[in-house]
C-alpha cells in the first residue's frame, strides 16, 4: 500500500489540545514507511472531548438542515428496503412463490445496489448533490408505489431490482450533504448519528408492518403504498436547500478552468492514478463490515425461533432493543472516534463485540435482550465510524461515488451471509420439535462473527487514517495536479472577492455583479 496512502497523524502532538487543527492533503510515503508507521498510528492522539452538547451547538442552521435531510433520507430508504424482509409470507401466499423465491425480491436490491452506487455518485460528483438526490428520491415513489400494485412474481422482481439502483445511489449522497460541511470537531458524532437512519429506520417500518399489513383487506399493499409518500416531502426538503459549500467550491475551480467536463475528468484519472489501491482497500473493508452487520442480524430471529424456541413476540421485543442498542452505539463510538482516532475506535469495539459473542449466540433464555442490546452496540459501534472515516478516506472530487460505491459493493459481496449461516447450521442438527427440524444455529453464527471480527481488525490495522482531514478545495492535492494551482487560486480569490462585496449590499445587488462577472468571463473566454 506504499504510495496510495498517507501519514495518518493530522495533528502535531505538541500543538495546543484545545484548538482544532483540520490537516491538509496526506503526504506520500514508500512502503517501508508505511509498514513501520502502523503502530505509532494507531496511538489514540487523545483530543479534547468537548461536551456533546457544544459539538451540536456547533452547526450552523443550514448545517443542521444538511445533516437532517441527508438522515431522513437515509433512514427512509432503509424502510423501504425492509418493506419486503417484513411482508415474506404476505408476498409469498400473493404470487403463489415459497419464502425462498420471495427472498430473491432482496437478493436483486443487493444485486443491483453497486449500479445505483456507481451512476448516481458520478452525477452527484459532477452535478451537485442536490438534483440526484432529487432524482433518486423520485424513483423510491415511483417504484414503491408500483410493488404495492404488483399482480405477478415477475413484476414484483423487475420492481425490486430497479429499486436495487435507486437505493444504491442514495448511501453515498446522503453522507456527502450531511458532512461535507460538517465543523471538523463535531465530524464524529454527527457520523455516528447518521448512520443509525438505517437502524431508525428498521424500527420505524417494524412499527408501521404492524399496523399496515393485513389490518385492511388489501393484505400487504398498504405499507408498499405508505412507503412511496414521505420521499414526496424529503424531495420539497431537499429543493428548499443550496448545494453544499464544499461541493460549490470545487464547481467554482472547475468553472474557473473553463471546461467543466474535461476537468472532471482530468480529475478521475488523477484519482485514479494516484488511489487504485485506496479503492480495492476500500470495497475489502466495506465487505467485512457489511459482514458484520449481516452476520449477526439476517439469520438472528430464525436462531431465536428455531433454536431456542421463543415466540414471535419475544422475537420482536429482543430485535426492538438490539436495534436500541445499535442506535446507542453508532452514536457513542462515532463520538469517541473523534478523540480517540477511527482505526483504534473501531478495533477496540471490535474486539468488545467479539467477546460478547457467546452470551449473545448461547443464551437461551430471555436474559439474551442485554446481550442482543451490548452486542448490536458494538456492531453499530464500528458503523458509526464508517462515513466520516470514508468520506476523509476518499478523493475529494468522487467522495459521494467512493464512499457509495464501496459501501455497496461490500453489500454485494456479504449479500450471502445469511445463506452461508444456514447451511453450515444444517450440518449441526439439534433434536427436533415435532416435524420442526432444528439446528445449532448459534454455535455457527458466534464462530462465523468471530472470523468476521478478527478479519474487520486485521483490515482496520494494516489501513490507513486521515482524522481531521480538510474537505477544502485548496488543500485537494487531486484537483490541483488537474487543474492546476493557478486556477484555484484564482478560484479562491473570486471566492473572497463575493464575499467582500456582498457584505452590506442587498440581494438583487449581489445577483447583478454575479451576472456581471458572468458576463465577463464569457467574453474573455470567446477572445
Amino acid at each position: 500500500m506504499a504510495d496510495q496512502y498517507a501519514e495518518d497523524k493530522a495533528v502535531d502532538s505538541s500543538s495546543n489540545r484545545h484548538e482544532v487543527h483540520e490537516s491538509h492533503s496526506p503526504h506520500h510515503m514508500t512502503a517501508g514507511e508505511y509498514v513501520r508507521t502502523r503502530f505509532s498510528t494507531l496511538k489514540p492522539p487523545m483530543n479534547k472531548a468537548p461536551n456533546p452538547l457544544r459539538l451540536l451547538a456547533m452547526l450552523s442552521g443550514k448545517q443542521w438542515l444538511f445533516f437532517l435531510v441527508g438522515f431522513i433520507a437515509w433512514t427512509w430508504d432503509a424502510f423501504d428496503f425492509f418493506t419486503v424482509s417484513l411482508t415474506v409470507s404476505d408476498l409469498a401466499e400473493t404470487f403463489g412463490k415459497t419464502n425462498t423465491q420471495i427472498t430473491w425480491g432482496i437478493t436483486l436490491v443487493l444485486m443491483f445496489r453497486s449500479v445505483g452506487s456507481i451512476a448516481f455518485g458520478l452525477a452527484a460528483d459532477r452535478y451537485g448533490r442536490k438534483w440526484p438526490f432529487v432524482v433518486n428520491n423520485l424513483l423510491f415513489i415511483v417504484l414503491e408505489l408500483g410493488t404495492g400494485f404488483c399482480q405477478t412474481y415477475k413484476q414484483f422482481l423487475a420492481c425490486r431490482a430497479l429499486f436495487g439502483i435507486a437505493m444504491g445511489g442514495l448511501y453515498g449522497n446522503a453522507a456527502a450533504t450531511a458532512l461535507e460541511d460538517c465543523p471538523e470537531e463535531a465530524r464524529g458524532l454527527i457520523s455516528g448519528m447518521l448512520q443509525q437512519g438505517y437502524a431508525f429506520g428498521y424500527l420505524l417500518a417494524t412499527a408501521f408492518a404492524r399496523g399496515l399489513v393485513n389490518t385492511t383487506s388489501h393484505g400487504w399493499r398498504p405499507l408498499f403504498w405508505f412507503g412511496a409518500c414521505p420521499p414526496v416531502l424529503i424531495i420539497i426538503f431537499r429543493l428548499c436547500l443550496p448545494e453544499t459549500e464544499a461541493y460549490k467550491e470545487r464547481e467554482l475551480v472547475r468553472n474557473e478552468r473553463g471546461n467543466i467536463g474535461a476537468t472532471f475528468i482530468a480529475e478521475g484519472k488523477v484519482a485514479l492514478k494516484r488511489h487504485w489501491l485506496l479503492l480495492i482497500y476500500l470495497v475489502l473493508l466495506m465487505a467485512g463490515f457489511n459482514f458484520m452487520s449481516h452476520g449477526s442480524q439476517d439469520l438472528y430471529p430464525t436462531m431465536l425461533t428455531n433454536q431456542y424456541n421463543f415466540s414471535a413476540n419475544a422475537v420482536t421485543v429482543t430485535q426492538v432493543v438490539a436495534n436500541l442498542g445499535a442506535m446507542t452505539g453508532g452514536t457513542v463510538i462515532g463520538y469517541c472516534s473523534q478523540i480517540f482516532g477511527r482505526r483504534f475506535s473501531i478495533i477496540f469495539i471490535s474486539i468488545i463485540g467479539g467477546a460478547l459473542l457467546y452470551p449473545y449466540t448461547f443464551t437461551s433464555s430471555h436474559a439474551v435482550i442485554a446481550a442482543a442490546f451490548f452486542e448490536q452496540f458494538c456492531v453499530q459501534g464500528a458503523w458509526g465510524v464508517i462515513p466520516i472515516h470514508l468520506m476523509e478516506l476518499s478523493p475529494g472530487s468522487f467522495r459521494t461515488f467512493v464512499v457509495g460505491t464501496s459501501y455497496q459493493l461490500g453489500n454485494l459481496v456479504s449479500s450471502a451471509s445469511s445463506t452461508i449461516e444456514s447451511t453450515i447450521g444444517a450440518q449441526f442438527p439439534l433434536p427436533p420439535k415435532g416435524k420442526i427440524k432444528r439446528y445449532k444455529y448459534g454455535l455457527v453464527m458466534c464462530i462465523f462473527m468471530g472470523c468476521v471480527y478478527l478479519y474487520v481488525i486485521v483490515l482496520t490495522f494494516v489501513g490507513p487514517e486521515y482524522l481531521r482531514r480538510s474537505f477544502e478545495v485548496r488543500d485537494d492535492a487531486d484537483i490541483a495536479e488537474a487543474a492546476g494551482h493557478n486556477t484555484i487560486e484564482a478560484a479562491m480569490a473570486r471566492i473572497h472577492q463575493r464575499e467582500a462585496m456582498g457584505m452590506g449590499m442587498e440581494q438583487s445587488d449581489r445577483e447583478d455583479i454575479e451576472a456581471i462577472e458572468k458576463g465577463n468571463a464569457r467574453t474573455s473566454e470567446r477572445a
